[in-house]
């Protein structure tokens, strides 16, 4: 089984020597960069599967090492670590494509879950990118024929979620994107007005 190669960028010895502890304890192999500086440039020269930074640093901060990886590389996959009361920066690095972000301190358990559900993300991106380039997409429905283990061209059509569910082994968990969020919505403030205007037309007879 690979080894997962991790960055871990933080200006405080106690902290990456905490962390890397937990994670070098969980399989993965560490390497840490005490500034943003020194963590851009190790990126640069290795490749990593994963980079947890803090967001602030003296220096170069956790915001400008996201967008110097994000450039460079952006399917990188990054975490970012967040003190009390820098939530708002949490969101914007968000934004601006970290996987996801954990505030500090650190809980041991809570770490390497995310730390395995970033792996797990990096997985299913690989194995996506494999199958994209003969992957059959209906062009109307977005469905995937699965031909495996039958002729070409015979498959069963599925939708996307359960095929990759079945083809990765990863739990696929479903949300909405921000627009879909905002139309339905949307739609509920439509239902609920109709509902009012309905019960004010009974009103008045």
């Amino acid at each position: 089984m690979k080894k997962h190669l991790i960055l871990l960028i933080d200006d405080e010895e106690s902290i990456l020597l905490g962390l890397s502890s937990y994670l070098k304890k969980e399989g993965y192999r560490v390497s840490t960069a005490e500034s943003g500086e020194e963590g851009i440039k190790k990126f640069k020269e290795g490749h990593f599967d994963l980079v947890i930074t803090d967001l602030m640093m003296g220096g170069i901060g956790g915001i400008e090492v996201l967008k110097k990886i994000k450039g460079t590389h952006p399917d990188a996959l990054v975490m970012v670590l967040t003190g009390h009361g820098t939530l708002d920066t949490a969101v914007d690095a968000l934004r601006l494509g970290a996987f996801d972000y954990m505030q500090k301190p650190c809980n041991k358990d809570e770490l390497l879950m995310r730390t395995r559900r970033c792996i797990d993300q990096l997985i299913l991106n690989h194995k996506v990118k494999a199958y994209e380039k003969f992957l059959p997409v209906c062009c109307a429905c977005k469905k995937i024929r699965d031909d495996e283990g039958q002729e070409p061209g015979t498959g069963i059509w599925m939708e996307p979620d359960l095929y990759l569910a079945k083809k990765t082994e990863i739990e696929i968990s479903h949300s909405y994107c921000d627009k879909c969020a905002e139309d339905f919505k949307n739609e509920i403030m439509k239902d609920v007005q109709k509902h009012k205007e309905k019960k004010g037309a009974r009103g008045k007879k």
